[in-house]
């Protein structure tokens, strides 16, 4: 099953900017009390909570012995979003399309290049990636049978796992509602990489 990174609500964001920032001014992280002050709430927990689900998204790291423990985890990477994808039709532009942030828990390959595109259709549910979700994708032109590819056919761009069958490369969905593609022709664009799931 993929890695699933969810990115963070408008509220997370504020969240973390706020830490941030308190962090860059003073030199250390806010106390809880500070965090649920500036979060308009006088429940820790509701505080400790944000700071669980920032950390959990790969976006602060913790030391739970240390009084003020937060660590911002620094966002190094950013790849650009090219479009959709789906079964049977080209990858589609997405106008006015911004960088895509990885988070810290997907690793990238400081030599590889990659990139972002965004999911329609269910052909690939049964592995746990669903419409809407924005996968990564490793820029490469060749890929190893298992691998889940990019793979340009004659009927344009889809996202399958590739297999072989007798010397014929095959494309294969995880949905039983789809049928294997036997390409014609197919083209490696990329291997899957990771998966950063919308709210």
């Amino acid at each position: 099953m993929p890695i699933i990174v969810k990115p963070l609500t408008n509220r997370q964001k504020e969240a973390l900017d706020f830490i941030n920032s308190f962090i860059a001014t003073k030199g250390y992280s806010p106390s809880l009390k500070e965090l649920a002050h500036f979060l308009k709430t006088k429940n820790l927990s509701t505080a400790q909570y944000f700071i669980q689900e920032l950390e959990k998204k790969g976006y602060l790291k913790r030391d739970p012995y240390k009084n003020r423990g937060i660590i911002p985890a620094i966002q190094k990477h950013t790849v650009p979003m090219l479009g959709y994808i789906a079964a049977g039709t080209p990858i589609e532009p997405i106008e006015n399309s911004k960088p895509v942030q990885i988070p810290t828990n997907i690793k990238l390959n400081k030599n590889n290049s990659y990139y972002a595109l965004k999911v329609k259709g269910d052909s690939m549910i049964d592995m746990g990636i669903l419409d809407n979700d924005i996968i990564l994708v490793k820029h490469q032109m060749t890929a190893d049978v298992g691998d889940v590819v990019v793979g340009i056919t004659e009927k344009g761009a889809t996202l399958k796992i590739l297999d072989n069958v007798n010397g014929q490369f095959i494309l294969k969905p995880r949905n039983q509602k789809y049928d294997i593609i036997i390409p014609k022709q197919l083209e490696i664009r990329g291997i899957f990489a990771g998966l950063i799931r919308p709210e």
